[in-house]
Order: structure tokens, then C-alpha cells, then sequence
């Protein structure tokens, strides 16, 4: 399984965001996806993960502004981030679960700034 997260970039605040994670390889063993993000000299953070069935979970700092989803046929997790702060200017990393292993993508930077 490789996993390619794409959609960073430079956001004024208050705007909005679309996080885009394709997996390819064996797409239906993948179970768990979600995102974590890394903010320079803080330790990499949960921000949304989601079960193949569809259940989520948020982490408090993106509850009520992000949403995690998916596409189990495309192998494919989303997340869209809206009403975005400089705080969450961070390094964005999908990750995925299976039973042997555990994937993450390269990561993409989403700065938000004025």
C-alpha cells in the first residue's frame, strides 16, 4: 500500500481547505484512515481519523470546522478543513491501517497566513 496526500497549500484565515489522501496497492485491506499534522517543533497530532465503516473521530482543536470522509472503492480519505486559523499551519500526514502494517504518506504542507 502507498499512500499520496496531496491539496496543501497558502490560506488566509478563515479560509478553506480540501486534503486529498489515494491510496494504491491493496486499497481494501486498508481499515483505519486518517490525518495527523505536525507543526514546527511540536510532536506529530491526531486530527481525524475514520473506520472503513465511516465512523470519525475529531480531534477538539477540529470539531465543528474539519470533516473527515472516504471512498473505500477509490481507496481514497478527504478531509476538508473550513474557517482555517494560523494554528493549524502544520505539515498534514494521511495515514493507513491494515492488519500487518501501518501506512503513512508524504505529508502536505497547508500554511495559513495573511
Amino acid at each position: 500500500v502507498q499512500l499520496q496526500a496531496s491539496g496543501g497549500g497558502l490560506v488566509q484565515p478563515g479560509g478553506s481547505l480540501r486534503l486529498s489522501c489515494a491510496a494504491s496497492g491493496s486499497i481494501f485491506s486498508i481499515g483505519l484512515m486518517g490525518w495527523y499534522r505536525q507543526a514546527p517543533g511540536n510532536q506529530c497530532e491526531l486530527v481525524a481519523h475514520i473506520t472503513r465503516a465511516g465512523t470519525s473521530t475529531y480531534a477538539d482543536s477540529a470539531k465543528g470546522r474539519f470533516t473527515i470522509s472516504r471512498d473505500n472503492a477509490k481507496g481514497t480519505v478527504y478531509l476538508q478543513m473550513n474557517s482555517l486559523k494560523p494554528e493549524d499551519t502544520a505539515v498534514y500526514y494521511c495515514r493507513g491501517v491494515t492488519i500487518s502494517f501501518d501506512y503513512w504518506g508524504q505529508g502536505t504542507l497547508v500554511t495559513v497566513s495573511s
